[in-house]
Parts: C-alpha cells; sequence; structure tokens
C-alpha cells in the first residue's frame, strides 16, 4: 500500500485495515490517526512480525472519526465485536459466567442462576466459571435458607405445598401465610452468606437461637441451631485471601515466549478467591501490554457482566477512558489500576502466572490447529458453525444451526429456520439454500468454518447459494457425512470440502474429527428437538382449538396468560375468567369443556 500522512487527519478515531478482497483484518484507535498509522509504515520501524505480516496484507484504510477518546474505545470495541478481525485480540471466548441472582424488588424473592447481569435493582453474586460449582454452592442455600424455589408462574398457579416444603427447604409463600417480614429476614442472611459475610451471619444466627431458646420456642431455635452448623460446615472450607471484604477481580497481561499472549483473572468475592480463568492468543508478537490489556476488558465486561467496584490491573491504561465505561456499565464506581498493598500484589503474582500457564489449558487451539492443516483453511477455525435439516415426511422443515468458539458451545447463538418454501418438497439441498440465503441475511460474525451435516451434494448446495448471496465474502465450508458402514463400534464418518472428490483425511478417533461429530450431533439433537417442540405444540393447540367456542386467538391469550396447557387445564373459572377478552360467562363454558378433555402433559 502507498501510504500517504497527509490523507489522514490528526484527530481522534477509529481505522479499519482491509487486504486484498477488502475484508477488515485490524481494527484499531488512536488520539491522532495520522500520528499512529503513520508509525505502521515509517522507515525502520521497529515491528514485531506478527505486525510485518499485517502490513504486508493492507491495501486499503478506512477511518471513522470522533469526538474523544472515549468514544474511539467503545467503537473499536463494537467494531472487533462485529468483524472479528485476525489480527486484533479478540475475545472469542466471551461466554459469561454464571452468578447468582436475587431480585429483591419481588415479594417474595428467589435465588436464581443467570448469566446475564440486568440493571433492575437485583443483587448478584458470583461470577463462577464453573457450573457444577455454581449448582452445589446452590444446593446448599436451599438446604439452609428456606426461600422459594419456583419460577414466578408456578409461583402464580401453584394451589398446593410442593416437595421442597415438605422436606423442610421452603417455607411455601406461594399457598401459605408466611410472614413477609420474616421472609425477608432470609434473605438478608442469604446475602450476607453469598457476600462472605457468614461470620457476622454467625453471630447473628447464634444470637436469635439463644433468644429462641429462652422464650421457649424450641422449634425455631432448633431450626437456626440447624443453620448454624450448615454455614460453620462451610466456613471451615473457606480461606481468605484479603483482609477486607471488597470484590475485586486481578488481571494479568502477560507475553509468552514464542506462543503469543496470555491473560489470567482472579476472581475475589468477600475477602475469597471464588474463581480463575484464563485466556490465550497463539502467534501474537509484541504488543503494547496496556493497549491489549485495555481492549481485552472493553470486550470482557459487556453491558450484561458483572463488573466489581475494584479491577487491579498488571498494565493500567494510559487514559481514564476505560474506567469511565467500566463505572457507567457497573451503574456506580469502579476503581481500575494497579495493585495495592501487599495481598493485592500477591494475588497480581498469582494471575500472572496463570497467564503464564494460559497455552496449557488451550485444547481448542490444537484442534483449531489440526482442522486448519487438514482442511487447508487459511487460519485456525475458532468459531465453527453447523447446519443441518430436519423435516417429517416433507412437512415442518427446519434448519438448525449451533455455535461454537474456542471448542466451547454458544447457545445463546443457536438459530433455528422455518423454511415454509421447503415444504412438501422433500429436498434437503433446496432447503439448505434456502436457509443459506437466510443466514446471510443475519450478517457477522461469519464463521471460521461452516460444517454441514451431509455428503458432496449437501455441501454443493450451501456453497453455491454462499457464493451468490456474499460474492465478496468468502466462507470456509465443510460437510460430514456417515460412511457406507453402519456397523456398531465403527466410526465411519467422512467429511469433504468443496473441490475435492475425495474426503479429507482425517483419522477416526483423533481429536479434530471427534470435534466435529461432536458439532454435528449438537446440531442434530438441536434441530430434531425444535422440530418436536414445534409438532407437540401444533398438536395442543389444536386439542385446545377443538373445543366449541375457542379460536387460535382465544389459544393466544391462553398460552400467553398460563404458559402450558397444563396450568389452563388446572386454571379453575375466576382465573380464566381473569383472562382479556374471556369474562365470567364464557370462562364457566371454558371451564365445563377443559374438563371434557383428557390429561395432557405439561410442554
Amino acid at each position: 500500500m502507498d501510504f500517504q500522512p497527509k490523507s489522514f487527519p490528526d484527530s481522534p478515531g477509529v481505522y479499519l485495515m482491509k487486504d486484498g478482497s477488502g475484508r477488515i483484518i485490524y481494527v484499531g484507535k488512536a488520539i491522532s490517526l495520522r500520528k499512529r498509522l503513520s508509525s505502521y509504515f515509517r522507515a525502520g520501524a521497529n515491528l514485531s512480525p506478527k505486525t510485518m505480516a499485517l502490513v504486508a496484507r493492507i491495501r486499503h484504510i478506512d477511518f471513522l472519526l470522533v469526538s474523544t477518546e472515549k468514544e474511539a474505545l467503545l467503537l473499536e470495541e463494537s467494531l472487533i465485536k462485529q468483524h472479528r478481525p485476525r489480527y486484533n485480540i479478540v475475545l472469542r471466548d466471551d461466554k459469561r459466567s454464571l452468578l447468582f441472582r436475587l431480585d429483591k424488588a419481588a415479594e417474595y424473592p428467589r435465588l436464581t442462576m443467570t448469566r446475564n447481569v440486568v440493571r433492575d435493582g437485583s443483587v448478584y453474586f458470583g461470577p463462577f466459571a464453573s457450573a457444577s460449582a455454581a449448582r452445589a454452592t446452590q444446593k446448599l442455600v436451599g438446604l439452609i435458607f428456606q426461600l422459594r424455589k419456583c419460577s414466578d408462574k408456578s409461583f402464580k398457579n401453584r394451589v398446593r405445598p410442593c416437595l421442597y416444603h415438605q422436606l423442610g427447604q421452603c417455607l411455601a409463600p406461594c399457598v401459605l401465610p408466611v410472614d413477609r417480614v420474616r421472609y425477608h429476614q432470609l434473605v438478608a442472611q442469604v446475602e450476607q452468606f453469598l457476600s462472605g459475610k457468614s461470620r457476622s451471619l454467625v453471630r447473628d444466627l447464634r444470637r436469635q437461637m439463644d433468644e429462641a431458646a429462652q422464650d421457649m420456642r424450641y422449634e425455631q431455635a432448633a431450626t437456626l441451631r440447624d443453620q448454624l452448623k450448615a454455614i460453620e460446615a462451610t466456613l471451615e472450607g473457606q480461606a481468605s485471601v484479603l483482609r477486607d471484604s471488597l470484590d475485586r477481580d486481578v488481571v494479568a497481561v502477560v507475553q509468552l515466549a514464542e506462543d503469543g499472549l496470555g491473560v489470567g483473572m482472579l476472581f475475589v468475592r468477600g475477602g475469597k478467591l471464588l474463581e480463575q480463568k484464563t485466556y490465550h492468543w497463539p502467534g501474537l508478537g509484541p504488543v503494547d501490554a496496556a493497549d491489549a490489556l485495555e481492549s481485552f476488558l472493553a470486550q470482557y465486561y459487556g453491558q450484561q457482566r458483572y463488573i466489581p467496584g475494584r479491577v487491579a490491573v498488571s498494565h493500567p491504561p494510559e487514559s481514564a477512558s476505560l474506567a469511565e465505561v467500566l463505572a457507567e456499565r457497573r451503574g456506580g464506581p469502579c476503581r481500575l489500576g494497579p495493585p495495592r498493598g501487599p495481598d493485592e500484589r500477591r494475588l497480581m503474582d498469582m494471575a500472572a502466572n496463570l497467564a503464564r500457564t494460559a497455552h496449557r489449558h488451550d485444547g481448542a487451539q490444537d484442534v483449531a490447529s489440526a482442522l486448519e492443516q487438514a482442511l487447508g483453511l487459511p487460519a485456525p477455525p475458532l468459531r465453527v458453525e453447523c447446519v443441518d435439516i430436519s423435516h417429517l415426511g416433507g412437512s415442518g422443515v427446519r434448519a438448525g444451526l449451533v455455535v461454537f468458539e474456542n471448542g466451547q458451545e454458544r447457545k445463546e447463538d443457536y438459530r433455528a429456520y422455518a423454511l415454509p418454501a421447503a415444504e412438501g418438497t422433500g429436498d434437503d439441498y433446496a432447503a439448505l439454500a434456502q436457509w443459506a440465503a437466510r443466514r446471510t441475511e443475519s450478517g457477522p460474525p461469519w464463521p471460521d468454518l461452516l460444517l454441514i451435516d451431509g455428503g458432496r451434494g449437501q455441501l454443493a448446495a450451501v456453497v453455491a447459494a454462499l457464493a451468490q448471496a456474499l460474492p465478496d465474502q468468502p466462507i470456509e465450508c465443510a460437510s460430514i457425512a456417515k460412511g457406507p458402514s453402519r456397523r456398531a463400534g465403527e466410526l465411519e464418518d467422512r467429511v469433504f470440502r468443496p473441490g475435492r472428490r475425495n474426503p479429507v483425511a482425517l483419522k477416526s478417533g483423533s481429536p479434530a474429527m471427534l470435534f466435529l461429530q461432536r458439532v454435528r450431533d449438537a446440531a442434530h439433537r438441536f434441530v430434531i428437538g425444535r422440530g418436536r417442540a414445534a409438532t407437540r405444540k401444533r398438536s395442543l393447540t389444536g386439542e385446545l382449538v377443538s373445543l366449541p367456542g375457542v379460536g387460535p386467538k382465544t389459544v393466544r391469550l391462553l398460552f400467553d396468560r398460563f404458559g402450558t396447557i397444563s396450568a389452563i387445564k388446572q386454571a379453575d373459572a375466576a382465573a380464566l375468567a381473569a383472562v382479556p377478552g374471556i369474562g365470567p360467562r364464557r370462562a364457566e363454558q371454558l371451564r365445563q369443556a377443559l374438563d371434557s378433555l383428557s390429561p395432557a402433559k405439561e410442554s
């Protein structure tokens, strides 16, 4: 590229570097676009091998002007997530960790697990990188504290206490007159327990137990005694790493010798080390650590992720833009800076040591490298999408799309497509072509590898449709098909690539083949499940529509109010009359008609 400095303004903004095909290969931000871009092309510039490879591929540079450095940071983050450039630090494993959510605005709050933070007044605890650890903690809380377990919909429609009440694990406020003051005392105790303030909770419970015993409320005293025993047993297995109870994350970035960049994260809650996590970008040459960490944190702490009040970092950014962004997303102050005091410095050393081992936890990258070599791909396929077609005798045609990033499922990106134009044809090739057109309408992020469940014919149909819809955006495709043998115990799957008559040489049982089989099986299960759910819903809806005086509109109203056909059948006349548009007289008629239906399973 013939770089001309005068073609770029001396202003803050974001630049987009493109290769010969027009694909964005790098996104960056700068206070001065002219000075920053000139540093790439200046004669004698000390560039890393990776940066030199980037510069050699640049054919055009676009730029977007902004007013402030903060706006540049936000725009850079958005463009990186959208285009996932090859030479950027891209947070491909963006699966949010599990959190506990306590909805304090509810009349009788309950504790649930979630991956999204919503600024609605709820209190969040965590994170838990391990789902099993989160479930174990939730089970423990359920045993110690008698909060309700049922969903809001079940809570409103329940007519008798559930099994948890019989086991002594729920006060059953759904049907019993539970004192709200007593219940909210339990909620406050759960907050103390999950916030790491268990020792003050123990003191409060012991005082309440002594008072109950003195007042001869022996049953309540026994309950408090059991809670104390369970909490004290939990405390024995916890070790404090800080002398204060402030929630904080500790993040270190390390340049790995000849193996890219590593990031180590420690999550400290209530003075105790809760979880740890690593990230690894192989092949990334020497980079500015502060810039790399700033780009990483802007992507990691998204709108729906829990952000603590303190984030200690190994390389603080030069500007305050990132701290302002995190404070806005948190809805409160967020102190971002270097470690303070001996305790935080010790944690930072732990995070740095963890970052140095990031490549050892990167098994997905090994599989991606093997697929890159075996399939002849231009880069490791870290984002893999897989599509499968399902129908029943040509009816109910659906396409199911599953997404894996960095070897892990991204269920929030799963999509099911109804294909009405393919109804009655039984033509998988036509259905796949229609799906490909629908997929291109969704836009990026594009997959590094699109896997099709099928043989050469299915692969050719998708490749042709994609080439027609996206002539300037090549998408690497492959297909996986069952071989001629169906004998038990034999792995006869074959993988095809466009332009090749023979299957790709992928050894049965190898990590790469097992990964492709896992992705294909996930797509098959997903689309079959969606197809069965749609069939079941049509069947249940048809059962209701068959009732006298009930049409599709009434069915929709009933499902919106009650959620399942079981709940509809259990609703009394008063509950039915409360549905808008039904009224008391029609509710009585509907109740009599529902009594004539045979019992059905809840869907």
